[in-house]
């Protein structure tokens, strides 16, 4: 049992490393908190950074979903989806390695990997994930340690750190960024798109194929109607093809003298960092605002690093607590286009799999139009491939998101499932502007980042962060990039142990098996928030997994065939259930929770005609939660004064189960997850250690 670590706990409040003093600012400034609402947040300032995976940049940290994931999900011939299949050269099989920068410093400016529509549909390869580096190339298992990256690191330990946070598609650049300026890659084709590639990242003078603009309307132009605030700061003439704005009708007008001009002067002209400045300064910062990177600054691979893009974010952080006071109501979110090709290990939420036939594989009882590629559009011609026509768009895998503000502060971890669209779900929060854009299967599924704060006692823990600009200019400096060797051996990456103090979720669900002769589950959501639960059926693990969107409110029930069964279902924030056993096993069992108490209890139903003994065992969590043998009575369910029950104080919510019966050696039930009370708790305790390899 790995206990928790209540000394990081109250490292995070230390001041242990010097920094630039506007910087400390960026932690030391307390929040301006009057009316302890959202509505205290005066300005959102957004910057999307590129191309990197959470496992990535912090599989290794502890208290957030990374290597030490208890539950990886199951490839074909016993891996785990850590041990990947490289099937085009030696080695046959690759496990996420260290880029090890302190070693090798050229490694900072690491080569970049495949991540267009067609290679990052095959590489998740509709939840399969068995062979990424077939797809990604090898070096794309390559990640970061805390001495590479220690910004990074250090910002998540002073603020709030997403671990569920997904890029909203599975491909590159500017269809993710689509949907963080306009809540839609225009999925159904209907004005312009539907966009599947870059094809749109430039004025069509230099992108011939982007004559034909886009002309459904961008949350810029509804703040503007709505009188709301904003602007975009970059440089025009370098910002790496990061803003979208310039595939629209509406904005490109606006360059010419047509339409309205301040689309143009906001939104597609050059403003520098020193604007932002003075903007900050002079207390005219604007309500919303997005920060573009030059290409040097933007952490892609190739021409920029994590160093840079450091000493970047240093930069914005600079300039938006020059002026304390606007500070104290400012909110900063950090994030990243697109994973690249580096790999994540988290499934995607994503609306159910198509078979050959049109048929999903899983189901959904929200409305998933929009989310399923259907139509084609001549812009996306060289993008397209046949095999690819009705898979879902997303969500793509994890990326980084920092929560940054005087609101979010203390080293905490948010596991709730956002996207994109989540940054315009906040905003509309806060300025109540909406944007239609946004899909109801989206709006169900990905949260409004609202969880990741603390508006009415947001004046908490301090952190601090080192220094930047010595690493950025070494990273600058180097010749070029570099393609780090694959390691020969297959070495289990490791996570560090220990907790992070967790935000407290929104999930209210329970997987329950109800079945008499098949396995037959019934998925209830009792919560206000939709819910992806992913089943992998480990008989038939050559076939994709199944998905099944639960509205809130709402319940779904899926069979699988009579006979020997067993399918492992998995849901955010580390929920697990393990359902294993024959057309002959006579037990079933279900758990219920007490969030008042923060106990579970777990009920035994035995339907055979004699009595039998169940063990139901402690996984991981030995010595904190005991172990018991169960006796029921034939034909029946355990009188209720005999349903065991079992506090969960100790563990923090956190529980991990396996039920047997001693008469059915192939029968066997295992419950994992955490009991959610609307209060704020611990990461997993027992999560850290060495990647699990094998599926056992």
């Amino acid at each position: 049992m790995t206990q928790i670590d209540r000394r990081r706990l109250l490292a995070l409040g230390a001041a242990a490393m010097a920094l630039p003093a506007s910087i400390q600012k960026a932690w030391a400034i307390q929040a301006k908190s009057t009316t302890g609402t959202i509505n205290d947040v005066k300005h959102i300032v957004v910057l999307m950074q590129e191309n990197r995976s959470f496992d990535h940049y912090f599989g290794a940290m502890s208290g957030v979903r990374g290597f030490g994931d208890r539950f990886p999900v199951p490839l074909p011939g016993g891996r785990t989806v850590w041990a990947q299949g490289h099937t085009k050269t030696a080695p046959p099989v690759i496990a996420p390695f260290p880029l090890n920068t302190t070693q090798t410093f050229a490694h900072m400016r690491v080569e970049g990997t495949p991540h267009s529509w067609a290679d990052a549909q095959y590489a998740w390869d509709q939840g399969r994930m068995a062979n990424w580096p077939d797809h990604k190339q090898p070096h794309a298992m390559g990640y970061y340690l805390e001495a590479d990256i220690p910004f990074q690191w250090a910002l998540a330990d002073a603020f709030t750190i997403c671990d569920a946070y997904h890029c909203s598609f599975q491909g590159g650049t500017n269809t993710n960024r689509l949907f963080q300026w306009t809540g839609t890659n225009d999925g159904e084709g209907t004005r312009g798109g539907p966009s599947i590639s870059n094809s749109h990242d430039m004025l069509p003078e230099k992108q011939p194929q982007a004559k034909v603009p886009y002309t459904w309307t961008t949350y810029p132009e509804r703040l503007e109607e709505a009188g709301i605030s904003w602007k975009i700061y970059e440089d025009m003439a370098d910002n790496f093809g990061d803003n979208p704005l310039v595939g629209f009708q509406a904005f490109r007008d606006s360059l010419v003298g047509k339409g309205n001009p301040a689309l143009a002067a906001k939104g597609l002209s050059t403003q520098h960092l020193d604007v932002l400045l003075a903007d900050v300064m002079a207390g005219t910062l604007p309500s919303v605002s997005w920060v573009i990177s030059p290409a040097k600054d933007s952490e892609h691979p190739g021409p920029s690093s994590p160093a840079q893009g450091a000493d970047y974010i240093a930069r914005v952080l600079d300039a938006l607590t020059a002026n304390p006071d606007v500070w104290a109501s400012t909110v900063l979110l950090v994030n990243y286009d697109e994973n690249d090709g580096f790999f994540d290990h988290l499934p995607p939420p994503a609306p159910p799999s198509l078979d050959k036939d049109g048929k999903p594989l899983g189901a959904s009882n929200v409305d998933t139009a929009g989310e399923y590629h259907t139509v084609r559009a001549d812009s996306e011609k060289t993008s397209e491939r046949d095999d690819l026509m009705g898979r879902p768009y997303g969500l793509g895998p994890r990326v980084p998101m920092y929560v940054i503000s005087p609101f979010s502060r203390g080293g905490f971890v948010n596991s709730e499932v956002f996207d994109h669209t989540s940054v315009i779900r906040f905003m509309e929060k806060r300025f109540g502007v909406m944007e239609p854009n946004i899909s109801a299967w989206r709006r169900s599924v990905c949260g409004d980042l609202t969880s990741c704060f603390d508006f009415k006692t947001p004046n908490a823990e301090l952190a601090a962060l080192p220094s930047t600009p010595g690493a950025a200019a070494k990273a600058a400096a180097l010749p070029g990039r570099t393609k780090p060797p694959t390691p020969g051996n297959v070495v289990a990456p490791v996570q560090a142990s220990g907790v992070r103090r967790a935000r407290p979720l929104p999930y209210r669900f329970r997987v329950q098996d109800v079945g008499n002769g098949r396995l037959t589950l019934s998925m209830v959501n009792t919560g206000e928030v939709g819910v992806v639960l992913h089943a992998y059926d480990h008989l038939r693990l050559d076939e994709p997994s199944r998905r099944y969107t639960i509205g809130g409110g709402a319940q779904l029930f899926a069979e699988w065939p009579r006979g020997d069964y067993d399918v492992s279902v998995f849901g955010p924030n580390g929920f697990y259930r393990r359902f294993k056993g024959s057309a002959g096993s006579s037990f079933r069992f279900n758990a219920s929770f007490e969030p008042a108490t923060r106990s579970i209890q777990l009920n035994l139903i035995n339907r055979s005609d004699k009595p039998e003994r169940f063990t139901i065992a402690s996984e991981n969590y030995e010595g904190l939660l005991a172990a018991r043998a169960v006796d029921v009575g034939p034909g029946g369910v355990q009188p209720a004064h005999e349903h065991p029950v079992w506090d969960l104080t100790h563990t923090q919510g956190w529980y991990d189960f396996t039920v047997t019966c001693s008469s059915d050696p192939v029968w066997l039930a295992r419950v994992a997850g955490h009991v959610e009370t609307g209060d704020p708790s611990v990461s997993d305790p027992a999560m850290g250690g060495p990647a699990i390899m094998r599926w056992t």
